[in-house]
């Protein structure tokens, strides 16, 4: 799927109050030293190391106090031999000292502080560049801007920077039985919770949704969506009709008005799942079930959303858990049950499943904090068995 995409490869300036989650689109270069010039790690009082050194036996004598250093506020003098100068954190180290000792190892008498234990030279003190050096790569094009990401840009001074302009994805549901939240419900109703958790994602991911809201299942119908949703965004989303049920008609008018990639998948939830294009606009077929359709958005679309925007998606990571309990495995597919990791007595991690794994059951879902990854030839699961899993919790979903 990934190789039949590309990036769009759209950028626009935009300025630093506005670039919380969008992606980078060309590498980020510091424009200066980081930090600019020598500073305190502590407050304490910058001195000559040499004057409190293991061989001065820390200057029983005293060091004679003369100024302050405050951060925006420097000692613009030089400290000579005996001599040392109050310093705040972040302040500018003053000329002649390479070393700042806390205050907590200083006795003050008026104008004298006795240092009461060795110091080196360098100690508690942030060299110039330390950081980051002029000229250095800071961040890559494709890395998307949290805060931390934020925060370091604005380190560097940068009022705006190129980012991708932010896809836009068209989004519907199909079938008879959908009704809206607030609608009364007929017999055999449901409500339509599949766009609402698929919308959500998107729009945490940063995608502008043109929510095409519920289609009917009438071939006619469904495929004008399909027609307009992919004249006007860049990529299609569909939740539903892509099984084989007699009312299932996503992937045959596809065929039609586009083409299928693939359909159907060795993995459960979500072995329904349908990719293609119509024209050159991205298709992708969630199937119905709620639980499926938020495991493949997961697993596929959020990748292939990637690749689109020009984002570089980290690895996931996955990690080992002994199974707290039986899982029910059938060998034929991959397996991602959602489960409850927790750090056992001992440091190690145990899980447990959240709840029922059908995938009509969202409740459970909503408890879950990480996935299971059960192999595809893994039978059931006894406890005491280890198990990989990557963690869900604080996701965009």
């Amino acid at each position: 799927m990934l190789t039949q995409l590309q990036h769009l490869g759209r950028t626009e300036l935009v300025g630093l109050d506005q670039l919380l989650n969008r992606i980078l689109a060309d590498d980020v270069h510091s424009p200066i030293d980081v930090p600019s010039f020598a500073n305190s790690a502590m407050d304490g009082y910058a001195l000559r190391a040499a004057d409190v050194s293991e061989a001065a036996h820390f200057s029983s004598q005293g060091l004679t106090l003369i100024g302050t250093s405050l951060a925006g506020h420097p000692f613009t003098g030089r400290v000579s031999e005996g001599e040392c100068v109050r310093i705040m954190t972040g302040a500018s180290l003053p000329l002649g000292a390479d070393a700042v000792v806390m205050q907590e190892h200083c006795q003050v008498q008026d104008s004298l502080v006795i240092v009461t234990s060795a110091v080196t030279e360098g100690q508690n003190v942030r060299y110039p560049s330390e950081d980051l050096a002029q000229g250095e790569c800071v961040f890559k094009a494709g890395t998307r801007i949290n805060a931390r990401v934020l925060a370091v840009l604005s380190s560097l001074g940068l009022e705006q920077v190129y980012v991708y302009r932010p896809l836009t994805v068209a989004l519907f549901s199909t079938g008879d039985e959908l009704k809206t939240p607030g609608q009364l419900l007929g017999p055999g109703d449901i409500y339509d919770s599949n766009r609402i958790a698929v919308r959500a994602m998107l729009e945490r991911i940063g995608v502008k949704v043109a929510d095409y809201g519920i289609i009917k299942d009438e071939p006619d119908a469904i495929r004008h969506a399909l027609i307009s949703a992919a004249s006007n965004a860049d990529a299609v989303i569909t939740s539903g009709g892509v099984s084989v049920g007699d009312a299932d008609y996503i992937k045959q008018i596809l065929e039609e008005v586009g083409h299928v990639g693939f359909w159907k998948l060795a993995i459960k939830p979500g072995k329904p799942f349908a990719f293609g294009h119509i024209n050159d606009t991205a298709f992708f077929g969630l199937p119905g079930n709620p639980v499926s359709a938020a495991v493949t958005f997961h697993l596929l679309v959020r990748p292939a959303l990637a690749t689109l925007s020009g984002e570089t998606l980290a690895p996931t990571v996955t990690l080992q858990a002994q199974a707290l309990m039986d899982f029910k495995k059938s060998p034929g597919r991959m397996d991602f049950q959602r489960g409850i990791v927790s750090t056992q007595a001992d440091g190690s991690l145990g899980v447990v499943a959240a709840g029922a794994q059908s995938s009509g059951v969202f409740s459970a879902m909503a408890e879950a904090n990480c996935l299971l990854h059960l192999e595809q030839d893994r039978g059931n699961v006894t406890a005491g068995e280890t198990v990989s899993l990557e963690l869900i919790d604080g996701l965009y979903w």
